[in-house]
This record gives C-alpha cells, structure tokens and sequence, in this order.
C-alpha cells in the first residue's frame, strides 16, 4: 500500500514537472535581434568624393569623419575670410584719425572761446571730431562682419565633410573616390549598442507584457548562451491574419559580442514565474 502511494506521488510529480517544462517551452518566443539604427549616410551639398575613411566592418563612434568631398574652392574661400577677419589695419587708421580729429577740435574750440577762431571753423571742426567717430564704429563693424563670413564659410567648408551620427560598424560603402555624389548614399552604418529584439508574440499574452518587464534573449552564434533585455515596446494592434502582435526588447551589446540579424528565442521572465 505504501508502495503504491509513493509511485502515485512520484507520477504526480512527474506530471507536474513535465507541465512546467512544457510552459516554460510555450513562453520561448521567436524573435530576431536587429540593429538599434541603421542609417544611409549622405552628402549635404553635391560634388566629387575625394576620400573614404571608413571600410566595411570598420567601427565608427559618432562625430568621427568617414568620408569627403573635394572642397579646394571652399579652403581658398576661408582662408580669404580669415585674412580678412584678423585685419585690423583700418581700425587702427580710424583711431588715428579719431585722435587727430579730436585734438583739432580742442585746439579750436579754445581759440573759438578766446574769439580767434570762427564759428564755421568751430562747426568744421566739431562735424570732423563726429564723422571720425563713426568711421571708427564703422570699422569695428566691418570686422565683426568679416569674423561673421569666416564662421560661414568655415560651415560652408565643414559641408564637404561627412560624419558618423552614431557608434556603431559600417556594414556597406556605396562610393568609391572621384565618383560624383549627389543624392545618393555613401554608405550604411548600424549601431549595434544596443540591439532591439524583435518579438512575436501571440495575442493570448496581449496585455500581460509590459513595458520595463525584463527578458531572457537565447542565441546559439557565438555559442549557445543567454542575454537579458528590457521591454521598451509593446504594440497596442493585434495582425488579424497572423493573430499576434510585436513586442521590443531593448538588449544590451557593449562587447559587440552578440550580432544583429540573428534569429533567437524570448521568454518574458515575469510571465514565466507567474506560470511556475
């Protein structure tokens, strides 16, 4: 009798397990790991590439500068600019005069109060003594302009260069040097920290996901191993013809170990320990 219980027990627990394996195996989702952002970089302005830095597979962090346009036009341009903006010849030649104007003035207006000196003598001086002072602020003016058209040109320049808007690896380059560029792509660059999970999940589980909820990512490349995410999207619209709906997972990828475009397994950890 005692025999039989413990088997009963046993079959039981067996049972039980084997329930629970089969709804942890029904929580492993199909999923695909994606790049976070894939972008196609181009040039702003139209003209020849002169240089491509960057090759296929190469990492970039973002600011970096992958690629040119030939841009000798645009150097002559700022260099001129920045000639004209460090002159300050003329500023000196106005105080110059300035001073002179207004010594000029002091002198008459001496003789003007001791009666030796005109009044069309006094006015002409005084109407100087003005005009002196601004053409000095004209000066400074037209030096602050020319520092004005040394930063746009400069702009002008810096949109013959290209630059990398995220860290991440350039997966293709598009153009070669001394091809001409005008609206086309110059390459493709994917930031891969981190990645998004892309998860399909059946709308039996809609509303039992939710955003912050973590995640157990499964991949076998490199080897068999196991990653935790985070939800950062759950779709509110279920596809009819498929009946399920997308969920995100956030994963992150600092060691660039794990590789966009893998297919992979999800199981959603709060879930799973509800179901246990």
């Amino acid at each position: 009798m005692v025999i039989c219980i413990i088997r009963k027990n046993i079959a039981v627990m067996l049972l039980i397990s084997s329930s629970a394996l089969l709804a942890k195996e029904e929580l492993a989702l199909d999923c695909v790991v994606e790049p976070s952002m894939t972008i196609e970089l181009s040039s702003q302005v139209r003209g020849v590439l002169e240089e491509v830095y960057v090759a296929r597979g190469d990492f970039v962090k973002k600011g970096q500068l992958v690629a040119k346009l030939m841009s000798g036009v645009e150097k002559a341009s700022v260099k001129l600019a920045r000639n004209r903006a460090n002159m300050t010849v003329d500023i000196k030649s106005r105080k110059a005069e300035r001073e002179f104007r207004y010594n000029t003035l002091k002198q008459v207006k001496e003789l003007y109060h001791k009666k030796l000196a005109s009044q069309r003598e006094y006015d002409d001086a005084r109407t100087s003594s003005v005009v002196a002072d601004i053409e000095l602020e004209k000066a400074r003016k037209l030096k602050h302009l020319a520092s004005l058209e040394l930063l746009r040109t400069q702009e002008v320049l810096k949109l013959r260069s290209m630059y990398s808007m995220i860290n991440g690896v350039v997966i293709e380059v598009m153009k070669s040097p001394g091809e001409f560029v005008e609206e086309q792509s110059v390459m493709k660059i994917a930031q891969i920290d981190p990645l998004y999970v892309e998860v399909i999940v059946p709308e039996s589980m809609m509303g039992n996901i939710k955003i912050g909820q973590q995640a157990s990512i499964n991949v076998d490349i490199p080897e068999i191993a196991s990653y935790q995410g985070t939800v950062s999207v759950v779709d509110q619209v279920i596809d009819a013809s498929s009946g399920t709906f997308g969920v995100r997972v956030n994963l992150p990828n600092p060691d660039k170990i794990i590789h966009a475009g893998l297919r992979c397994n999800a199981v959603f950890i709060e879930n799973m320990a509800a179901q246990e």
